[in-house]
């Protein structure tokens, strides 16, 4: 039996050393026709010295924020959206173990017994007497092993590994987004505690002009629908400002759950928005595809995808398996387990499809199809990828020059309203003339205010559509651009 199996053994593994994949190795489909070598929204920007990370792995540290370092710290400990990802990435990982079983033989021990009277007109018994009821113990050790021929097995464990690591990529690229959702949410709560001190500012010189319009009034120098006017617009301004508490309230809430706290029990300091967003490095649009996660995950899709067409391939072919069943069969439990008991057998077995109504022909299309959707996700995550850029570059851009503007516009807007409400004094304009300069400048305040916070917004999507600090760590295959 020893020697038989030590043949068997070897010629397995010449079968092993000779076995053979169908269809090409997996090569990088091209993600564009024409890749460009510049954002066209770069003017201005800073691009990132080569052999540099663009971005720290920290990023959200720009900012120069510790309530906001503190806060992502919070979201990456206890955040149940990245929990969730990182729980299918340890199921993916499970899988691939899965898969690679498949290269070992299966070993299986049983045990029975059975009991069972054999009728006394069975064919070849010509109806003489039988025994009576007899036992059957037996103790089976069985050792299957498919060899994997056509590669079959070897394609199904790339295919896991391929969709594991787009697994761990999904896990950063949601690491990303929540990271970037409460920067956003934090610097829009900022921006409504602008808007409410200012509103508190406003609302304390709304006073004092009605305090002054009352003065005037009962001095007889105004008329009661100046005193009238100066109150309707001191209760109107108060009215908005509990508008913006609402605001913040439901910006406050969506940060407790991104940090995995109750709302009921999370708070935040007031601290109104002040400083501008930093200054974001770039990378070049070549580097930028080793930068986002959600691209890499797209293309190791791809490479999972390619891997099932040639499990698909494998079914064509012949299947060989080797197997080898041993153990101790006896009719009483007295010398089951003795030498004498033994059996074994030992030897390969091949077996071919010849019919199956088209169904191989059906997988292999399938899995055809399955990897050009592939190739078009990868293709349309990368247009997409540019546009995020270049939409944010323009934004960051375009909200830098309005900022400017805008606050030329305050300034005016503040001096018209000093100047206006010191002519009402002299009783040279009528009220209607202040009230009207004071709404002007809480308007423009007000935009300008947004404005910066609309920077700060679109500087955190920047670093988003840029991949943050994450950076690709696994081996990605860069030669060839053909597809299968």
């Amino acid at each position: 039996m020893v020697r038989y199996a030590v043949s068997i053994v070897c010629a397995a593994l010449c079968a092993l050393l000779a076995a053979c994949s169908v269809g090409p190795d997996y090569v990088r489909p091209q993600a564009l026709t024409e890749m460009p070598d510049h954002f066209k929204e770069t003017e201005g920007w800073k691009i990132a010295e080569p052999g540099n990370s663009p971005l720290p792995e920290m990023w959200w540290e720009l900012y120069a924020d510790p309530q906001l370092n503190q806060l992502e710290e919070q979201l990456l400990a206890a955040n149940q959206t990245i929990r969730q990802a990182e729980a299918q990435f340890r199921q993916a990982q499970a899988l691939v173990q899965s898969a690679r079983a498949g290269y070992f033989p299966n070993l299986n021990l049983g045990a029975s017994a059975i009991r069972s009277q054999r009728s006394a007109n069975a064919p070849g018994s010509a109806g003489a007497a039988t025994a009576g009821p007899t036992w059957d113990f037996q103790m089976p050790v069985a050792l299957p092993w498919e060899i994997d021929l056509w590669g079959r097995i070897r394609r199904s464990v790339e295919a896991s590994q391929a969709s594991s690591e787009a697994s761990n990529d999904d896990l950063a690229a949601v690491r990303l987004s929540m990271q970037a959702a409460l920067a956003s949410n934090y610097f829009q709560l900022r921006a409504v505690d602008a808007q409410k001190a200012l509103f508190d500012e406003t609302v304390a010189n709304y006073a004092k002009y009605l305090k002054l319009t009352k003065n005037r009034y009962q001095s007889g120098v105004a008329a009661k629908s100046d005193l009238l006017q100066a109150e309707a617009q001191l209760k109107g301004t108060e009215a908005q400002a509990f508008d913006l508490d609402v605001q913040r309230a439901q910006l406050e809430h969506a940060i407790a759950l991104l940090v995995g706290k109750p709302a009921s029990s999370f708070s935040l300091p007031r601290l109104p928005l002040m400083a501008p967003p930093p200054e974001i490095p770039l990378a070049i649009p070549s580097e930028f595809l080793e930068r986002r996660p959600d691209i890499a995950a797209a293309e190791r899709r791809m490479a999972a995808a390619n891997a099932q067409i040639d499990v698909a391939k494998a079914a064509y072919f012949p299947s060989l398996s080797l197997s080898a069943i041993g153990g101790f069969d006896s009719s009483a439990t007295s010398n089951w387990l003795t030498w004498p008991s033994r059996f074994w057998s030992v030897g390969p077995s091949v077996s071919q499809n010849l019919f199956d109504g088209g169904f191989r022909q059906a997988q292999s299309a399938q899995a055809r199809a399955a990897f050009d959707a592939t190739v078009a996700a990868y293709r349309q995550t990368v247009l997409t990828g540019f546009q995020e850029v270049e939409d944010n570059l323009a934004t960051l851009r375009i909200l830098e020059t309005e900022f400017k503007v805008q606050d030329e516009a305050v300034q005016a807007a503040s001096q018209t309203s000093a100047i206006t409400t010191n002519q009402y004094r002299a009783g040279i304009v009528s009220s209607l003339n202040v009230i009207t300069a004071q709404a002007t400048e809480l308007a423009n305040r007000r935009t300008a205010i947004a404005i910066l916070g609309r920077r700060l917004m679109a500087s955190v999507q920047l670093v988003k559509a840029l991949g943050g600090g994450w950076k690709q760590e696994n081996a990605v295959p860069s030669n060839p651009v053909e597809t299968k």
